[in-house]
């Protein structure tokens, strides 16, 4: 059962851009780079406020559509201010966890590959492509994104796939903002170290043939960001090499560490490609080192996916390796992926982030183990708090399986982005990632670790003088979320008389799973009659994970359970009930042409009473009455009204 809070919007491109992604054009297989033909579209980015899909209690946040390549960061000052990049130039952000709006900067030109980074006082960078492809440029922001310092700053030269990411330490490079790009047979390797004001060249890296160079900052000993390494890729398709190179001068000059052969082919070569069901995807090297002051301080990993058994026509898994020694030397692989036989389902499209508070290596990758066919998949994630050598049980982040390929995208190998984010914020991570669920690139982000929300019931009414309820703020599950959830609740609209209290009889805060806070309302004072929602949100200790579910109350002067609108009406008239299904409490509405005694019954399928509303001499006109299904079982009920003659029969869903 799918429930939507606030807006859901399915967003569909317009026809013509349909008609563009299906054009067959000449792909060059030693490029990533989005279609020619898609980028001579600026696609309008498409925000819908806080627009969430409630799935079995989990909650994905779509962000917009876009045309795919996520890419995050997260505020080391501040967790609940993130930002998203996606293709070919679109940006959004947040201030409060999950209210994302536009915030774009304006470049002088862009063909995409969006990339982001912070730094260690909360300077947000933004770098996308030029157009044409020549280099890069970036933008800042001091604001996390809801304003530009510039835009127009040259950051790197080259004429494929970028990368950057800025020393987010004490150290002696602190501040430092480097990144990293193809350059014809190379990779331009550049750096600010003015807080993003200027860039220069320091060196190239080789050998480098394929899209996949790569950056990351680590420590060298107790000297905090006094490792920046680099990883390029060679070789070909079926048969990469990564090579790993150490800067211990804050990226002047390199050493090269080791040069390995791991990475082959992805699901099945086309054209020289790497194909999942005819999606393209690429092994790239994913980096990243253990800046913490853990007991796996210094690590290096890198995780990558690649076909298990080796060769075309397999299906790929998604391996870790790890380093102790800056890159020379190289753990044996260990697969991230547990499904029960690896070798029947597709995992690729990694994406990776060490904690700098925890150490915790963070992965997350698309994943077909849940579609027997392997045409559909899911995005995973786990977490490693070992240093790589064993880790979470994986777990399910979207909560709909989706076709791999878009209908829309043309003949394989089909461009839809070539790679996406995730990033933690010391407490949980927030991957992002590219959905196609309703035949499009919609943008998506959610928690990890994460907890389920519910509220029980959904529909109450209260008694405006004397009344009291309580509603029942449930986390029936977990994703490998341990802390603590806290809980808030506020009514609207304000009452123009009267008042409803809010109060939470056991406390607000709940660290036990599954379990519920009580959250209880009081009227007093007269409450205007009208329908009021509560509003519950429950989070983490630092304001992550955040969800919100809402409850109808309906306030009435009538005895508890039955409302009444004084209104003139022409007739008798049985309502179909709301919600519909419901679970475990739904408003069944009625209308009354004279005053009269009135007799509603519930019935199960098999034509057994199960419930009964005895209201004696109701005025003419609208009301309703609150049926409360918590003690009976999901299925089909029936409710039938007797008054002053006049009968009627509907049907209902409950649906546990």
């Amino acid at each position: 059962m799918r429930k939507t809070n606030h807006i859901l919007v399915v967003l569909v491109l317009p026809f013509f851009l349909l008609a563009n992604l299906a054009f067959s054009q000449t792909d060059d297989p030693t490029k990533d780079q989005i279609p020619q033909h898609l980028r001579s579209i600026n696609p309008p980015s498409i925000y819908v406020p806080y627009a969430v899909v409630t799935v079995g209690d989990y909650d994905n946040y779509i962000i917009g559509t876009t045309y795919a390549e996520g890419h995050i960061s997260i505020n080391p000052l501040n967790p609940l201010q993130m930002f998203t990049a996606w293709n070919i130039t679109s940006g959004f952000g947040t201030q409060n966890g999950m209210d994302f709006s536009g915030l774009t900067p304006t470049f002088p030109n862009s063909a995409g590959d969006p990339v982001t980074a912070v730094d260690s006082l909360g300077n947000l960078y933004y770098e996308t492509m030029k157009s044409p492809v020549s280099g890069c440029w970036v933008a800042k922001s001091t604001n996390f994104g809801q304003s530009w310092v510039y835009a127009n700053v040259s950051a790197v030269s080259g004429n494929d796939k970028n990368w950057i990411t800025a020393d987010m330490t004490a150290g002696p490079y602190t501040n430092y903002v480097y990144s990293i790009m193809t350059s014809s047979g190379s990779a331009s390797f550049w750096r600010s170290t003015d807080v993003g004001s200027t860039f220069s060249q320091t060196t190239s890296l080789t050998p480098h043939a394929l899209p996949g160079a790569m950056v990351c900052v680590g420590p060298n000993g107790n000297t905090s960001g006094g490792c920046v390494y680099a990883v390029t890729h060679s070789g070909t398709n079926a048969t990469g090499t990564y090579t790993f190179h150490l800067s211990t001068n804050g990226g002047v000059s390199f050493t090269t560490q080791s040069s390995v052969q791991w990475s082959n082919i992805i699901g099945t070569q086309l054209s020289g490609r790497s194909t999942v069901s005819g999606m393209r995807t690429r092994p790239y090297p994913m980096i990243a080192a253990d800046n913490s002051w853990g007991p796996y301080r210094g690590r290096l990993y890198c995780v990558y996916a690649s076909n298990e058994p080796a060769g075309d026509l397999h299906k790929s898994d998604i391996f870790l390796r790890y380093s102790t020694d800056k890159g020379i030397t190289w753990s044996a692989r260990v697969t991230v992926n547990d499904d029960v036989n690896t070798q029947n389902n597709q995992q690729f499209f990694p994406a990776i982030w060490n904690d700098q508070k925890t150490g915790k290596l963070y992965i997350k990758w698309y994943d077909s183990r849940n579609c027997a066919s392997s045409d559909s998949m899911d995005v995973y994630a786990t977490y490693t708090a070992d240093g790589g050598q064993t880790f979470a049980q994986n777990q399910r982040i979207t909560n709909e399986l989706f076709k791999i390929k878009l209908s829309s995208s043309g003949g394989a190998p089909a461009y839809q982005g070539d790679y996406d984010a995730i990033m933690s914020n010391g407490k949980v991570s927030v991957p992002a990632w590219t959905d196609f669920r309703y035949n499009n690139y919609t943008s998506m982000i959610a928690y990890f670790p994460d907890f389920g929300m519910r509220l029980n019931p959904t529909i109450d009414s209260l008694n405006n003088t004397v009344g009291n309820i309580t509603i029942q703020m449930q986390v029936p599950s977990v994703k490998l979320y341990t802390d603590t959830v806290v809980v808030s609740a506020v009514i609207t609209p304000t009452p123009p008389t009267g008042s409803i209290a809010i109060s939470y009889p056991s406390g607000n805060k709940l660290s036990t799973f599954p379990g519920n806070v009580p959250v209880k309302l009081l009227a007093t004072g007269g409450v205007t009659p009208g329908t009021y929602t509560l509003e519950v949100t429950a989070k983490g200790p630092n304001g992550t994970p955040v969800h919100k579910r809402s409850a109808t109350i309906v306030v009435g002067s009538s005895v508890t359970g039955v409302g009444n609108e004084v209104e003139v009406v022409n007739e008798f008239k049985l309502l179909q009930n709301y919600p519909n299904p419901f679970n475990p409490v739904t408003k069944i509405e009625y209308n009354l042409a004279k005053n009269t005694n009135v007799n509603l019954t519930i019935y199960n399928s098999i034509g057994k009473e199960v419930a009964s509303f005895n209201y004696p001499n109701q005025q003419a006109g609208k009301h309703f009455a609150v049926f409360n299904a918590g003690n009976l079982s999901s299925g089909v009920y029936f409710y039938k009204i007797k008054a002053d003659g006049f009968t009627d029969t509907k049907s209902m869903i409950l649906l546990k």
